[in-house]
C-alpha cells in the first residue's frame, strides 16, 4: 500500500511484546494482531525504501544533516549545508535540506567566527557523542556532534534579507520576493517533499497498477470557445496569436479517439482569472481520462487513488455523494464544508404559495446560546443579503416583521433549543446567501465552543449538476461545453433544457473543491447540437468535432487540483504556501518583477501596438 499511516508508538511496542508472548506460548492475545502486521509491514517498507535512497550518491559529501546518530560514532564524514547558527567560533550549526548538526572546534587554527549566517560551508570531521548532560533530545541528532578537522567556505552569503528563523518569519511579500531564501525553511521543504512524494505515488498508483499512459500535451493552443478566459500569445505571424491552455481537455478526448484508452498528465494550466488563495493564473491539475467507462467508474477510481496516496487519513472508500440540488437545498453551496453540522430547513410551505413576492423560504438553524448577534455580524449579514437581493429576517426579528404564529411554527420544524435566521426570495439566491451566512455563524460558533468541528478530512461528491445555467446572453454551460447530458433528461433539451442534469461530478474535501469531471459527449451530432444552444461557432471546434466523428468511443475523466489537494495535505493556509515559485494574490511574480514591459524591437517583432 502506498498509504501512510502512522500508528502510536505505544501500540507498537506492545503488540510486539504480545506477538513475542505469542510465540513463546506464556499466553495468547490478537488484540493488535491485525493493525501490528500491517504497520510493521509499512515501517518496514519506509525503512526500505529510505535505505535504498542514496541521497548522498553523486556529491562529496557522505551524510546530510539530519542522519548521524550515535551509531556514528567515531566515524569520520564530510557534511555541507549552511552556518545557521555560530557562537564563539566554537560551536557551529550546519543545516541542510535534511535536518541540523552541531559542529564544534577542539583547535585554535579553524576559525569561522567572520563567516556570515547563511554562508554555504563543507566541513571534515569525526561523529562525537554528546555528554548526556548535553543531549538535545529537540533534534534528531542531538545525542552527536561533529569536531571539525577542517571547514572549507564554498560560497559567502553578504545579501540575505531576513534571517531563516522560523519565530521571526518575515511577511509574506518579501518571502515571496526572496523565495529562494524561503524555500530553506523547513516546513517549505516539507511542503515541496510531500508534494514530490504524493505525486510520485498517484504516478504508481495510475501506471503500474492500473497500466494508464502518461502523455504531454501542448501548452500552446488555440482559443477554447466558452470556456475561462486565456492568456494570449503574440507570434511573428501578423495578427495570429496562440492561446495558453486552459486545460488538456482537448487534447485528452482526441487521445481517446486517438486509442489511447487510459490517459492521464500532471498538467500545467493557465486562465487569466482573478487570483484567491485558492487559484492563481497557472496551476497544476492531474488530468485523466478512460474510454469505455461512466460516472460511477470514474468515482470509484477517484475513491481509491485518495485512499492510497493522499498523506492524511481518509474514510473507507466510497466516499459520500449527494446531489447538487441537496448540497444547494441543505448548504447554499455546491462545495459545502460539511466538518460542521448546519443545514437548513426549507420553511416554504409556510407561506403563501400565491405571493409572488415569495418564492422560496430556508431558515438556518443554530444553537440559542449564541445569543443575539454582534453589531459586526449584523452589518455582514445586511452586505450579504443585499448581494443576493434576498430578505433575511433574524432569529429576534420573526415576531415582528411577520407573526408570533409563523414564529412559532418555523420553531417547532427547527427545534425549541435552536434559533435561526430566515431567508426569503429566490430559490438560488436565498440558498446563496444562507451559505455565505452559515460560514460566518459556523466562525461565531466555534469561537464560544457551541460547535463541533469534525478535524478529520471527508471527501464528498456533488453529482447531478445542472447541465446549463442562464447567463445574461442567453444558456452558459455549468461545467464545459463537453459535457454529455443525463441519458434520462434529453427529452428535455428543447423544450426545459435548463432542468436537464449534466453527467458531471465534483470532489470536495472541508469545503474546497478539489477535481471535477463528467461523461463526455462524444456522438459528434450532439455535440453540435449543445454548442448551438451554447451560441459558440462550431467551425472553431471542428478539428474535434471530426475526431468524433471518427470513431470515438464513450469516455470520461477528471482533473484533480494538486496545488489544493497538498495545501490540505500540508494544513496551508493558500496554494502558495505549496508551489515552489507562486504569483501573488495579484496575479504577479514578485520575484523577477513580472509581468515586465517590452522593447520597442520586441514589439515591432511580434507586431504589438499597445493601447492606452
Amino acid at each position: 500500500m502506498l498509504r501512510r499511516k502512522l500508528f502510536n508508538s505505544i501500540d507498537l511496542f506492545y503488540g510486539i511484546r504480545n506477538i513475542q508472548r505469542l510465540s513463546s506460548g506464556r499466553f495468547l492475545t490478537y488484540k493488535l494482531k491485525h493493525t501490528l502486521v500491517v504497520n510493521k509491514r509499512e515501517i518496514d517498507n519506509e525503512k526500505e525504501i529510505k535505505n535504498s535512497q542514496d541521497i548522498n550518491a553523486f556529491t562529496y559529501r557522505t551524510h546530510t544533516c539530519g542522519e548521524l546518530r550515535p551509531m556514528h560514532n567515531g566515524k569520520s564524514v564530510t557534511l555541507c549545508g549552511w552556518v545557521q547558527y555560530q557562537r564563539m567560533s566554537k560551536f557551529l550549526l550546519l543545516r541542510d535540506s535534511y535536518g541540523v548538526t552541531q559542529c564544534i572546534v577542539n583547535n585554535n587554527q579553524i576559525n569561522f567566527n567572520d563567516v556570515p549566517l547563511e554562508s554555504i560551508v563543507k566541513i571534515n570531521g569525526t561523529v562525537s557523542l554528546r555528554p548526556t548532560n548535553m543531549i538535545n533530545s529537540k533534534m534528531s541528532t542531538g545525542k552527536i556532534e561533529v569536531v571539525i578537522d577542517k571547514l572549507e567556505v564554498l560560497n559567502v552569503a553578504d545579501k540575505v534579507p531576513f534571517n531563516l528563523r522560523v519565530h521571526q518569519k518575515p511577511k509574506e511579500q518579501l518571502r515571496m520576493q526572496h523565495r529562494y531564501l524561503d524555500i530553506r525553511f523547513p516546513d517549505m521543504q516539507n511542503k515541496l517533499r510531500t508534494r514530490s512524494s504524493m505525486l510520485h505515488n498517484m504516478r504508481k498508483f495510475l501506471i503500474e497498477t492500473y497500466g494508464f499512459v502518461e502523455v504531454e500535451t501542448p501548452t500552446l493552443f488555440c482559443r477554447t470557445p466558452g470556456g475561462a478566459r486565456e492568456f494570449v500569445v503574440p507570434t511573428h505571424y501578423p495578427g495570429l496569436f496562440y492561446s495558453l491552455v486552459q486545460s488538456p481537455q482537448q487534447f485528452k478526448q482526441m487521445l481517446m479517439a486517438g486509442g489511447v484508452d487510459r490517459y492521464f498528465q500532471v498538467a500545467r494550466c493557465y486562465r487569466d482569472e482573478t487570483t484567491r488563495p485558492d487559484r492563481q493564473p497557472e496551476f497544476t491539475q492531474l488530468d485523466i481520462e478512460i474510454s469505455f467507462t461512466n460516472l460511477d467508474h470514474i468515482i470509484k477510481m477517484i475513491d481509491q487513488l485518495l485512499y492510497e496516496t493522499f498523506t492524511k487519513p481518509l474514510p473507507n472508500p466510497p466516499f459520500k455523494r449527494i446531489t447538487y440540488t441537496e448540497a444547494i437545498e441543505n448548504y447554499g453551496t455546491d462545495k459545502p464544508d460539511i466538518s460542521y453540522d448546519l443545514r437548513f430547513k426549507n420553511v416554504s410551505h409556510l407561506f403563501n404559495n400565491n405571493d409572488e413576492a415569495i418564492l422560496s423560504a430556508f431558515v438556518l438553524p443554530y444553537p440559542a446560546e449564541l445569543g443575539k448577534l454582534s453589531s459586526k455580524y449584523k452589518d455582514k449579514i445586511k452586505e450579504l443579503k443585499q448581494k443576493n437581493n434576498v430578505r433575511v429576517i433574524l432569529n429576534e426579528n420573526v415576531s415582528k416583521e411577520l407573526s408570533n404564529d409563523m414564529k412559532c411554527q418555523i420553531q417547532s420544524i427547527v427545534g425549541e433549543n435552536k434559533a435561526f435566521i430566515l431567508a426569503l426570495g429566490d430559490k438560488e439566491k436565498v440558498c446563496t446567501c444562507l451559505g455565505e451566512i452559515r460560514q460566518q455563524i459556523a466562525v461565531l460558533l466555534q469561537s464560544k465552543e457551541l460547535i463541533e468541528i469534525n478535524k478529520d478530512i471527508e471527501p464528498l461528491w456533488i453529482v447531478d449538476f445542472p447541465l446549463f445555467t442562464e447567463g445574461d446572453n442567453g444558456l452558459e454551460t455549468c461545467h464545459h461545453p463537453f459535457t454529455a447530458p443525463h441519458p434520462e433528461d434529453f427529452h428535455m433539451l428543447d423544450s426545459e433544457p435548463l432542468k436537464v442534469r449534466a453527467l458531471a461530478y465534483d470532489i470536495v474535501m472541508n469545503g474546497n473543491e478539489i477535481g471535477g469531471g463528467s461523461v463526455r459527449v462524444h456522438n459528434a451530432d450532439l455535440q453540435e447540437k449543445l454548442l448551438r444552444m451554447l451560441n459558440i461557432d462550431a467551425s472553431k471546434l471542428m478539428h474535434f468535432i471530426n475526431a468524433l466523428r471518427s470513431g470515438c468511443p464513450p469516455h470520461a475523466g477528471i482533473a484533480l487540483g494538486i496545488d489544493r489537494l497538498i495545501t490540505i495535505a500540508c494544513d496551508a493556509d493558500s496554494i502558495r504556501d505549496v508551489i515552489a515559485f507562486p504569483k501573488s494574490h495579484e496575479g504577479k511574480d514578485p520575484l523577477s518583477g513580472a509581468p515586465n514591459v517590452i522593447t520597442e524591437d520586441d514589439k515591432k517583432y511580434y507586431h504589438i501596438n499597445i493601447v492606452k
